[in-house]
């Protein structure tokens, strides 16, 4: 059972498990978490790294962006190592809001990496110090305008339907962003790890000649819904893992 530490106001997480997460996909992720009844939280489809191959994770380090890069200074100010920054820009598409200054800041810092519901700018010099950033692309013009302070500025992002905060976990890869709340991470990551074994066993035996079909006995399946209709391919899948034929 996962530990609360006081002191540092998060629980205590098993740092070798965590280290998994570098070999684990956001797909692996998110059947993991739909294997153990977790939430699947994503960023919204469309958000992109910088550079193909670029990955990241870590525990999210949120901000909200006023405005001005002061903001990400001060966040960085506090940055632990290892921690992805979290921006919300608010999905805008009308303003850029981070750029080289602000990510050569952060690198040195020791952050993981910056996921932006939003834009960035200074794209070549960007891809060129080759720092992992997740956003919806590349914009000429910073902002020009000032919000209003609020008091969570630092503590919680709004990312598409997602409410983050230094409670979760972020992983970001080619295939998008998941946050997964930090109470939850291992036992996502432990079946993370069985998906990912069995469909790496699965796609082995497909080169070698057997057939998906064949291995998941899909002829027997659809003798099944013949005389029960209502019989799903999950529950199928479920039934010859118990049975230990998968």
């Amino acid at each position: 059972m996962a530990l609360f530490d006081q002191a540092r106001g998060e629980i205590v997480l098993d740092t070798t498990l965590i280290a998994e997460l570098a070999n684990l996909t956001t797909p692996h992720l998110a059947d993991g978490c739909l294997v153990t009844g977790n939430p699947i939280r994503i960023a919204p489809a469309g958000l992109r790294p910088l550079v193909d191959g670029m990955t990241c994770y870590g525990r999210a380090a949120p901000v909200q962006h006023l405005g001005s890069i002061d903001i990400f200074f001060e966040a960085i100010e506090q940055l632990r190592e290892g921690e992805v920054i979290v921006i919300d820009n608010g999905g805008r598409l009308d303003e850029a809001c981070i750029g080289d200054i602000v990510l050569l800041e952060a690198q040195d810092a020791g952050a993981a990496g910056f996921v932006v519901w939003g834009c960035h700018r200074d794209s070549k010099e960007l891809a060129e110090i080759g720092f992992p950033v997740f956003s919806f692309g590349a914009l000429p013009t910073g902002p020009q305008r000032s919000s209003i302070r609020p008091d969570d500025v630092l503590s919680r992002a709004s990312f598409g339907r997602n409410n983050v905060t230094r409670s979760d976990f972020v992983v970001a890869d080619a295939n998008g962003v998941l946050f997964i709340a930090d109470d939850k991470i291992e036992e996502v990551i432990h079946a993370a790890i069985k998906y990912r074994d069995t469909e790496a066993s699965q796609l082995s035996a497909m080169r070698s000649g057997v057939s998906y079909r064949t291995q998941t006995k899909f002829a027997d399946y659809l003798e099944k819904r013949k005389s029960t209709p209502s019989y799903g391919f999950r529950q199928h899948l479920k039934a010859i893992a118990a049975a230990g034929e998968v």
